[in-house]
């Protein structure tokens, strides 16, 4: 026979006593539990913002004394930027200085005897060149040859006995120490009858007393020599890629010996 409770459902107890309540309590202590986690994020997040406002607090007053600091060592930079562009325009200029002693020296050693100058004029680029005067009575300076050299160059201008003397002469200045090329401007004798009707070799006039005399201007190059800075406003030069070794730039006048 299957057992049955006689017991009335409400006296009973145990695990057959029935839910007098039902499910509201659980219910109310779920949502009690949601809002104690909720208060709890709530409170979290409240002092993360806390901490976070106190740091960026903290990051303005660094920043406002940050700023006063460098507003108060600004000259101090301005100098230490001034002293440095000055001892660059300095060690540039030392660079760029050419030995014109040494220059004159080894041309006076190399000076053939067929060979007299009637003007010398020696430039460090083409800018300073342009801005004075030649003693030559033909061809100014900064023109010509002299104007497609950047760097420092000689102007020579001067008599020798015959094409063969200047082309002798242009031979000794490729000895000069630091020539990267010669340059013939101009080389030309008297014309017939012109004997004896020269101005005597005075300052920059003509030189050619005899048929035989050659009146010469020549340009001698430094390339690889430092240019010097541009002045200020001043267009800048390139210079011009030196010939191969070898070659030689002359633009040569001759004419027939009477």
């Amino acid at each position: 026979m299957r057992p049955v409770n006689l017991i009335p459902t409400e006296e009973r107890h145990g695990s057959q006593s029935p839910l007098r309540t039902g499910p509201l309590p659980y219910i109310v202590l779920g949502a009690l539990a949601g809002l104690l986690l909720g208060v709890a994020l709530l409170v979290m997040t409240n002092n993360q913002i806390a901490e976070k406002q106190d740091e960026i607090t903290s990051l303005k007053q660094q920043d406002a004394v940050t700023q006063q600091r460098a507003q108060e060592l600004a000259p101090y930079v301005q100098f230490s930027e001034t002293h440095r562009a000055r001892m660059e325009t300095v060690s540039s200029l030392a660079d760029s200085r050419f030995d014109w002693e040494r220059v004159m020296s080894e041309l006076s050693k190399i000076l053939p005897a067929n060979v007299w100058l009637t003007s010398l004029n020696a430039s460090a680029s083409s800018q300073s060149s342009s801005g004075e005067s030649s003693a030559s009575s033909s061809g100014g300076s900064g023109a010509g040859l002299r104007g497609a050299i950047a760097g420092p160059a000689l102007e020579i201008s001067g008599c020798s006995t015959g094409q063969e003397g200047v082309a002798g002469f242009v031979t000794a200045l490729k000895q000069i120490d630091g020539v990267t090329r010669v340059g013939v401007e101009s080389s030309s004798l008297a014309a017939k009858g012109g004997e004896g009707g020269g101005e005597g070799g005075s300052g920059g006039g003509d030189c050619r007393t005899r048929s035989f005399i050659a009146q010469f201007q020549i340009v001698v190059a430094f390339d690889a020599a430092p240019v010097p800075l541009p002045s200020e406003g001043a267009e800048e030069v390139v210079a011009e890629t030196p010939p191969a070794e070898g070659e030689s730039t002359t633009e040569t006048e001759s004419a027939p010996e009477g």
